[in-house]
């Protein structure tokens, strides 16, 4: 359940993001109170994972969810560019993400 728990944290991480992005600096009301409310979300579901979750394996998994989300919905929503060096580091974070899992024993 706790690595069910830190997706939906990372999810929400991303959400926040976004919407932080959309906020235009927080002048614009309900982007802003979507980010602070995900962000606040996406913290507390972390520290519910980190109960029985290691405290790296968590954050990294967090982050990177966070990261990778963020990379995504840049190139998908915002046009943002997908050139061959930044897909390449993208799959570098997902190597690292899935080494952290196979390697942590819960």
């Amino acid at each position: 359940m706790a690595w069910i728990i830190l997706v939906v944290a990372g999810i929400l991480e991303v959400v926040w993001a976004f919407f932080l992005k959309q906020s235009a600096g927080f002048t614009r009301f309900v982007p802003t109170a979507i980010t602070v409310v995900a962000m606040i979300a996406s913290v507390i579901l972390l520290s519910i994972s980190m109960r029985s979750l290691p405290l790296g394996t968590a954050y990294t998994i967090w982050t990177g969810i966070g990261a990778l989300g963020a990379f995504l919905v840049g190139i998908m929503v915002l046009g943002e560019p997908a050139n061959a060096m930044r897909v390449t580091a993208a799959g570098l974070i997902i190597a690292g993400l899935v080494l952290m899992k196979v390697s942590t024993p819960t």
